[in-house]
């Protein structure tokens, strides 16, 4: 059996992650680009990709991390931990937000309300790091979102029958309201095993436990399918990738935004989904 070269391994890794950008247009010139930060392998090697990429790249653009704290007691504080570190090392900024300080309540109070705690907590989380991404002024919002994510929101959304989801696939997502940060996705074609071995390998701070809600979720479920479908039949998730990949090409429903009647934050109801829960929980 083969043993890794780390500094090939690392070339061909940043080199992907880099033609990602270039062919998508991911960062452009004077870009604000806020990196969603949890302290996890995916969120700290798509920091690190951005800041190497800062570095060697001709573009001149900005980066800043947002970290948000949803109240998850012995798991989040480790992640909050590796997250301050990463930024020290990289000197980028790092804005700090939690779901006490903003909704006065944390992930571990409110979850019980709902048959899985990632239901409020993907709401929440995302409604925060958009707001916080708007009011500082940045053009993109990058997340860590892997291959392996992908694929799994794809064929998560083709069970439901979900086609405005579809939109919200690929590398790079186009703004449909002027309050809603567009997405970018530096990993979107990395498999979550490259991005494991890259952290073990140069030896990365990072969090790795499961966040002990996660085996409640969908998301989860067809995880372990997924990953037992590849040990039984290799490559079967980048066969997924490529008839994903042609989907592209089908023009897709997009959901029209208005603005939340309570929170004034972009949503496709008259009441935003963040708003909803929040009224669920304080009437429980």
């Amino acid at each position: 059996m083969s043993v890794l070269n780390k500094k090939e391994f690392n070339e061909k890794l940043f080199s992907r992650i880099e033609k990602l950008i270039k062919d998508y247009k991911l960062v452009e010139k004077d870009d604000s680009i806020a990196i969603a930060l949890s302290g996890g392998k995916d969120s700290v090697l798509t920091l690190h990709a951005l800041a190497n990429y800062q570095k060697s790249s001709k573009i001149d653009f900005d980066l800043v991390a947002i970290c948000v704290d949803e109240g998850i007691k012995g798991y989040r504080e480790d992640g909050i931990t590796s997250a301050i570190a990463n930024v020290k090392e990289l000197d980028i900024e790092l804005i700090q937000k939690s779901f006490e300080e903003e909704l006065k309540f944390t992930l571990d109070d409110s979850y019980s309300h709902f048959k899985s705690a990632c239901i409020p907590c993907g709401v929440f989380r995302r409604n925060i790091l958009n707001k916080t991404a708007y009011d500082i002024g940045a053009d993109k919002i990058a997340t860590g979102h892997n291959l392996d994510d992908e694929i799994q929101s794809f064929l998560m959304s083709f069970a439901r029958a979900d086609t405005l989801k579809f939109s919200k696939f690929g590398p790079k997502l186009d703004q449909i309201h002027p309050k809603l940060i567009p997405r970018i996705k530096p990993l979107w074609n990395t498999p979550e095993k490259d991005v494991g071995t890259w952290a073990i390998m140069n030896n990365i701070n990072i969090h790795l436990d499961e966040c002990p809600y996660s085996n409640l979720s969908l998301r989860a479920k067809t995880k372990n399918f997924l990953n037992n479908m590849e040990s039984k039949y290799p490559k079967s998730k980048l066969a997924i990738m490529e008839s994903f990949k042609k989907s592209f090409n089908i023009k897709t429903p997009v959901a029209k935004l208005n603005e939340c009647k309570k929170c004034g934050e972009p949503s496709s109801a008259n009441v935003c989904k963040a708003c909803e829960i929040i009224s669920i929980i304080n009437n429980s």
